[in-house]
């Protein structure tokens, strides 16, 4: 979007009447890849109305799909893959032009561990301009049984130190106050090069910047957690005690064919030594309901394992047969009416734990950062709380700011949200 903007093109949210629709698709699991194509169909109809004069699509629905898009949405005029991001501004210019026939950059293969790490400065911002995501890799070279992500986005590759810090840098430059660090799986940042810098390195130089106030670690994958990752958190007044950690199962049999490298055995460990070494410690996590072959007692399991381990957030997927994983050719698939029923058994038991939680924060303080004041509603999050994912903290009696740091007092809870007082 920056790229678009510094070339001197006007960026709107609203699709009618814009020369150019741009849409940035998901193709993840099923379900994402739907509402991407019903996106790209709408700005389609919009385009045979007249109201739009080119679409063009971009993101992992591109990079999978590449040419085929054309022969299955009829009226696309451009799809650019992932290594080609930042050929955007040339690919609008040439579609207004009257490109004789559809392009498609870059597309239907993935990108390979070689390929150049974007360069994500100088950024377009639409995030609050007090947070934001700082994606410090490309790719997983993981190979979860169920996941299409490397086969669209290509191998893990960690982005250069410098890199990072300078984006960093450009954020809080900008007003940042926390910047909350994404990857397919943060914990393998450095791991895939044996000169990089591991990410308890990257931690404690983000940590030196002046105005940071939050750093927040998104999407670590159990197995890479160490105790000098954990040591680092612990010992930083600037890194949260937030760990999400998407264990997807604890049954040790559903693991080993789901390829995750896990089993309850270290699963149940780790999560007891996080709360220990981290008393004030707020834990999110992901599952994966239905997964091929779950028995009843495989999942009767999981649901004591998520009553017993008490999760502070907690999001269920319904397994999805993604076609060309190999879970999705697996025998004994389940029926959809029981992966619903246990998806409810789930965050029936999930509701109930966060419930209590909020019940026994009554009473107690927290410091929130206000995220948004609304006709008088300030709404703001403790740093158990994640932006766009998790529970909020609604305000009372606050005069203060977006991006302002305040000391509350919890007076009640409403369902998931927290109800606080400024003091």
């Amino acid at each position: 979007m920056a790229e678009i903007a510094q070339a001197g093109l006007l960026i709107t949210s609203e699709p009618d009447n814009a020369d150019v629709v741009v849409i940035n698709t998901c193709a993840f699991i099923a379900p994402a890849k739907a509402e991407s194509i019903e996106m790209i169909t709408h700005a389609l109809h919009r385009k045979k109305r007249g109201t739009v004069k080119k679409v063009v699509v971009a993101g992992c629905l591109a990079q999978k799909m590449g040419e085929q898009l054309f022969s299955e949405l009829d009226g696309i005029d451009a799809v650019i893959g992932l290594d080609k991001r930042d050929l955007i501004v040339r690919i609008i210019k040439e579609t207004l032009s009257g490109r004789s026939r559809p392009a498609c950059v870059g597309a239907a293969s993935p990108p390979a561990a070689s390929d150049i790490i974007p360069d994500d400065r100088i950024r377009f911002r639409i995030t609050p301009s007090h947070w934001a995501y700082l994606r410090i890799s490309e790719g997983c070279s993981h190979k979860c049984s169920f996941c299409t992500i490397p086969s669209i986005r290509g191998p893990f590759r960690s982005k250069p130190l410098n890199l990072v810090l300078a984006e960093a840098n450009e954020l809080v430059a900008a007003g940042a106050v926390e910047l909350n660090l994404i990857a397919q799986d943060t914990a393998y940042y450095g791991r895939d090069s044996k000169d990089m810098p591991r990410l308890a390195t990257l931690l404690t130089e983000l940590a030196k910047l002046d105005g940071l106030e939050w750093i927040r670690l998104m999407y670590l994958y159990p197995a890479r957690i160490d105790q000098d990752l954990i040591e680092t958190v612990a010992a930083s007044p600037k890194i949260v005690n937030y760990f999400d950690i998407p264990i997807q199962h604890v049954n040790s049999r559903i693991l080993k064919a789901m390829r995750r490298g896990e089993t309850a055995d270290r699963i149940r460990p780790l999560i007891d030594n996080l709360r220990a070494a981290i008393l004030d410690v707020a834990l999110r996590t992901t599952l994966i309901i239905g997964f091929p072959g779950e028995t009843d007692d495989e999942f009767a399991e999981l649901l004591e394992f998520v009553k017993s381990a008490k999760f502070d957030a907690l999001g269920c997927f319904i397994f999805c047969p993604e076609i060309g994983t190999p879970a999705a050719d697996m025998p004994d698939q389940v029926p959809d009416d029981i992966k619903h029923r246990r998806l409810e058994q789930i965050m029936l038991a999930q509701q109930q734990i966060a419930f209590a939680k909020n019940a026994q924060r009554i009473g107690g303080n927290l410091t929130c950062l206000v995220d948004s004041v609304d006709n008088s509603a300030v709404k703001g999050r403790y740093y158990g709380q994640a932006p766009e994912i998790d529970s909020l903290c609604i305000i009372k009696n606050s005069s203060a700011k977006p991006g302002q740091f305040i000391h509350t007092k919890v007076i009640a809870s409403k369902d998931y949200d927290l109800i606080v007082e400024q003091i």
